[in-house]
């Protein structure tokens, strides 16, 4: 299994890949255009669940899962956020919380 950090690599090698970080290319890495990238991939996550409790197409929602997570990865790779650390920090905060 490939760590958060590996993955992004793996990720930031498609993206350069792709011409993604040229200066001219048509889809520029920056944070705003990725934090819209989340966004908009994960309505279509979202879609798979319309009118429905369940996904009529699991592999379909795996690929959209997996769009989300790209994307994620890429913004905290932008603004140089250790993800891993932040999930971490995040599940000890909200084991402290409570919801009532």
């Amino acid at each position: 299994m490939a760590t958060i950090q590996e993955l992004t690599d793996q990720i930031n090698q498609f993206v350069a890949a792709k011409g993604w970080y040229d200066p001219n290319t048509r889809f520029p890495q920056t944070p705003r255009n990725i934090a819209t990238s989340v966004v908009v991939e994960a309505a279509e996550l979202l879609e798979h669940f319309q009118f429905s409790d369940q996904a009529q197409d699991k592999a379909a929602l795996a690929g959209e899962l997996a769009d989300v997570a790209n994307y994620l990865f890429q913004l905290a790779y932008l603004l140089e956020i250790d993800l891993e650390q932040a999930i971490q920090a995040k599940l000890k905060l909200n084991y402290d919380r409570s919801w009532e």
